[in-house]
């Protein structure tokens, strides 16, 4: 496998603050105006051969969550960490494991349901692969699917904004501190990794948000005015997490990295058109001019949704897994 190309940055000085930082550059014409989800987002790869999750599916903040936890917890100290998955959510078999996975680096993993028990439709439901070879019905019904499948992606993103989301996971930080007060105790804070579509919202986590006045806005909205801006006491809120890492993020705008203070390591996929080079540069370049400490690190040759435990027969992608998963977890742990 290629080499992942790698740019890091960390702040001058932990002390600095900025008032006002820039906004980025205003997107090109070439950026999609409605960014939607890959089959790689929606639909799980077969699972590794031998493997099955070991955590349990409970609530935690009246949400449902996927906990797993290292095997000497609670006798021997663990940190926090939250995983946000892609669309398949917290039920996926595969998404299972990769929380098993970072459990067993001595972090207990909370994963919550995201989708409020509406997970993205599956790819696979609606095959696009024509029964017979060739042949102008066989081309109408591929795109006939492909069409209906686009559909209800968007129909399903449309159920599932921010201002869902959001609410739903500061309850499971709230619930967090109070459960695993001695995890989040002992490693100084919450730690985040996101998948894809859970990628977007590591982000909004790692960041601090002007609190609207009532009914003006959600706080982590990019576009909202602060309750007090007139007066210059606009109240902040977040960041909610330690540090963060995010793999192939979906629905990225540039937007969402303003206000970034945590820590963040990327994980990207060249010429991904989920997460364009064009959003990735220029969040490169806010994060630099604002001393955001950071990593990005692109890696050629793999599909978009390639760091999700899954099966392939490339072994340049199962060795960018492996790199991929060494990548995030080596900045949370450093962090």
């Amino acid at each position: 496998m290629a080499e992942p190309q790698v740019a890091t940055a960390a702040p001058e000085s932990d002390a600095q603050e900025i008032q006002s930082p820039p906004a980025l550059a205003p997107a090109s014409a070439s950026t999609p105006a409605a960014p939607t989800l890959s089959d790689h987002c929606t639909t799980d790869r077969p699972t590794p051969a031998g493997l099955a999750s070991t955590g349990e599916i409970t609530k935690l903040g009246e949400i449902d969550v996927y906990i797993s936890k290292p095997a000497d917890y609670p006798h021997a100290p663990a940190r926090l960490l939250l995983l946000l998955t892609n669309g398949s959510g917290y039920k996926s078999i595969n998404n299972q494991i990769q929380a098993d996975r970072f459990a067993t680096e001595g972090y207990v993993v909370v994963m919550p349901d995201l989708f409020d028990d509406d997970p993205a439709p599956n790819a696979n439901m609606m095959s696009s692969e024509p029964t017979t070879p060739g042949g102008l019905l066989e081309t109408f019904k591929i795109k006939a699917a492909e069409t209906a499948k686009s559909f209800l992606i968007d129909m399903w993103l449309a159920r599932h904004t921010s201002e869902k989301v959001m609410p739903l996971l500061t309850k499971v930080i709230d619930a967090c501190r109070d459960e695993f007060a001695d995890a989040v105790s002992n490693g100084g804070g919450i730690y985040a990794v996101g998948y894809c579509f859970g990628g977007r919202y590591i982000l909004l986590l790692a960041s601090e948000r002007s609190v609207v006045a009532p009914g003006g806005g959600f706080p982590w909205s990019p576009v909202v005015k602060p309750a007090d801006e007139e007066a210059g006491k606009a109240q902040k809120i977040g960041p909610l997490i330690k540090a963060g890492a995010i793999a192939h993020a979906t629905l990225v705008s540039r937007d969402d990295f303003t206000g970034l203070k945590s820590p963040i390591s990327v994980v990207s996929v060249e010429h991904d058109p989920m997460f364009p080079d064009d959003v990735r540069t220029a969040a490169e370049d806010y994060m630099s001019k604002n001393n955001v400490e950071h990593e990005v690190q692109v890696y050629p040759g793999v599909p978009h949704g390639f760091a999700v435990v899954g099966e392939y027969n490339d072994d340049n992608i199962k060795q960018a897994q492996v790199t991929a998963f060494e990548q995030m977890l080596k900045w949370i742990k450093e962090h």
